[in-house]
């Protein structure tokens, strides 16, 4: 069975953190619950998988996580 997106590209998005990519697609699937609740009761794939095809389509960039960091923690 293979896993789409793969892991290796999906952690190349993240700069190479896998920490970074969980945070970015948690938060973003977080995202996705809140706004498309309707849309999921009917749809094939789990808020979490929306959210690693958009970060494997370049649609979710580790930047934004970047700039929640710095702001959090006042780097």
């Amino acid at each position: 069975m293979m896993i789409e997106p793969p892991i290796d590209e999906l952690t190349k998005k993240a700069n190479g953190n896998k920490y970074i990519l969980s945070i970015i697609a948690s938060k973003r699937a977080k995202e996705i619950e809140t706004t498309r609740r309707a849309e999921l009761a009917t749809a094939d794939k789990k808020s979490i998988s929306i959210a690693l095809d958009e970060i494997a389509e370049g649609k979710i960039v580790p930047s934004d996580i970047n700039d929640w960091f710095k702001k959090k923690f006042l780097i």
